[in-house]
């Protein structure tokens, strides 16, 4: 007997939460998985209401750098939509830092607070106002696997977004809560990095070009659908390619041939 392809992927009675989702991926996302059939909500430090009623989701205000808040708004979007089955820990900032020597510590404690710390607390207060069997997804970065000098601060916040999701996996496993990142390359949204992510893409990726909220969705939606069941503790990088070596384009402006003699 043939599956039925028409249920695939369905998020049909599921109740999800997004951080960072008033706009960039985290509202992408968040149209996506209400597209596939679950009740979302969406939450920020700024008014998401506006973005919320756009796509059809519930928006409650939420500082991810502070505990209580990430405690707070958690219970209450259960409150409204019952158990969780899907939470997106993706509310972060952009900041890099700069290169160690010449590094701040306030922007070492504010990219930490909200990058590292906020996923942290996601983690801590979510299994609570989940459902077994649920998803957890958080938000790292190709910065934690590559790096590119002056975002110290930033690249370790995010590879402490790996080292966490992996640890989760291994505590929530019993309960059949699956933990997974995604780490996105750059990406092409309003809050991201314009024409310096746009260039860098364009000569280091295999695809040589900058990616799309289009691209990146569509593995949330995997994560957080059944058929990913069997899948934890992975952080899935969607970088088109950077990640494989020195592109052709690379090759080709140091060595004038796109591939090695």
């Amino acid at each position: 007997m043939s599956a039925d392809t028409g249920a695939m992927f369905s998020l049909d009675g599921k109740n999800a939460l997004v951080t960072g989702a008033s706009g960039g991926i985290g509202r992408a996302v968040a149209e996506r998985l209400i597209a596939a059939g679950a009740r979302v909500t969406i939450t920020d430090i700024v008014d998401g209401q506006a973005s919320a009623d756009a796509i059809g989701a519930e928006f409650l205000h939420m500082d991810v750098g502070r505990e209580d808040s990430v405690a707070q708004g958690l219970g209450q979007a259960r409150e409204e939509l019952g158990p969780l089955d899907i939470v997106v820990n993706n509310a972060g900032i952009g900041e890099v830092g700069s290169a160690f020597v010449d590094t701040q510590a306030d922007v070492v404690e504010r990219i930490t607070r909200i990058n590292q710390w906020g996923v942290l607390y996601g983690l801590k207060h979510s299994p609570a106002h989940m459902n077994d069997g649920g998803s957890i997804i958080n938000t790292a970065s190709l910065a934690a696997i590559v790096k590119l000098a002056g975002s110290g601060a930033y690249s370790a916040a995010k590879a402490a977004v790996v080292s966490m999701t992996r640890m989760a996996a291994l505590e929530l496993g019993a309960r059949g809560i699956r933990v997974n990142a995604v780490c996105p390359g750059y990406i092409a949204t309003a809050l991201g990095s314009g024409d310096e992510g746009r260039l860098l893409s364009e000569q280091f990726t295999a695809l040589g070009r900058v990616g799309t909220t289009e691209d990146l969705i569509g593995v949330y939606h995997f994560l957080a659908a059944d058929e990913s069941r069997y899948l934890t503790g992975q952080a899935l990088v969607v970088d088109g390619g950077w990640s494989c070596g020195p592109s052709p384009q690379i090759l080709e402006r140091l060595l004038g041939s796109p591939t090695v003699s």
